[in-house]
């Protein structure tokens, strides 16, 4: 059986995501993974925008799930893989969690149990970049009104594009409908009047949503809930099969190196191996899913443990 017949067989049955304003999933105390990817069949008329939209998710991320595929004419008849299966950031299971190398944001409604709901976004620019750090939502606004910082207002000007000193609410509003304002001075969680580049690297820091994503979480997260704003690209997860590891490039691009890698893969490997577990994790694998970055879960233990409690 080839490839692709493998992982449709895995994945038949699946409930169906089409339009869905999140991806949410039941946590488990005895797995970091949660999810399963799933496999599509693209129409004439698809692009990675257009299906990024569709099933919550973002462009670079699809990008990454699909190196072979062209984003802007994948075809039809071509099979794209849709990464909804994730290894869970390290970190405490409260509040929201904003994991910048994965352009991905996670909200746990509940605490350490019950359910996790995610959604991608896209965050600061190589020249912006989004800081990292525990922070707090302090405010939440709807219809905001932007005031851009001089900086940004030089930038646009320096492009013949001026900005006025006020953007009021209304269809030319980057911040589009909602906005939630962080502790860190001059950073928001906010919607956006330009969909279309949701899930790449665009902004001036802030953290840009869906405007129905956004929409959602404004409604659930109460002002006061804590923020972790945190730099993951490997994330390492444990289940009763063995590990499991998602990698994504970093956020620069001139770290990645071998020494690099390996150090965070310690890094990663450090934070989830407990007693017992560090035994059955292959250096060798890793390494193969770190090269490829794909943004999937991999499996990277040397043996399944279902096969060796069986033996």
């Amino acid at each position: 059986m080839g490839k692709s017949a493998r992982i449709l067989s895995i994945l038949l049955g699946l409930a169906v995501l089409n339009g869905a304003s999140a991806i949410e999933l039941e946590l488990s105390k005895d797995s970091d993974v949660v999810g399963q990817a799933r496999v599509i069949v693209a129409e004439y008329e698809d692009t990675f925008i257009k299906l990024a939209r569709q099933y919550n998710l973002g462009f670079e991320e699809l990008a990454q799930a699909n190196p072979t595929v062209d984003p802007w004419l994948p075809g039809e008849g071509t099979e794209i893989v849709l990464p909804t299966h994730f290894v869970l950031p390290k970190t405490p299971r409260q509040g929201v969690v904003i994991n910048l190398p994965e352009l991905r944001l996670y909200y746990y409604p509940d605490g350490e149990s019950g359910r996790v709901i995610t959604h991608p976004i896209s965050i600061g620019r190589m020249d912006w970049g989004t800081p990292l750090g525990r922070t707090e939502i302090i405010s939440k606004v709807l219809n905001p009104t932007w005031y851009p910082p001089e900086s940004i207002r030089e930038e646009h000007a320096a492009d013949n594009r001026p900005l006025p000193k006020v953007v009021p609410p209304g269809p030319d509003n980057p911040l589009g409908k909602h906005a939630m304002r962080l502790s860190l001075p001059g950073y928001l969680i906010h919607g956006t009047n330009k969909p279309s580049g949701l899930g790449m690297r665009v902004t001036h820091g802030c953290i840009r949503m869906f405007p129905e994503d956004i929409e959602a979480l404004f409604e659930e997260v109460p002002i006061g809930t804590p923020v972790r704003i945190v730099n993951q690209p490997y994330k390492l997860g444990w289940t009763n099969e063995g590990f499991y590891l998602e990698a994504h490039p970093p956020l620069d691009e001139q770290t990645e190196d071998d020494a690099w890698t390996m150090t965070e893969l310690t890094r990663a490997f450090v934070a989830a191996t407990g007693e017992g577990q560090g035994e059955v994790f292959s250096w060798d694998l890793a390494e193969g899913v770190a090269l490829r970055s794909l943004g999937i879960p991999e499996f990277v233990s040397s043996t399944s443990l279902v096969v060796r409690t069986q033996e």
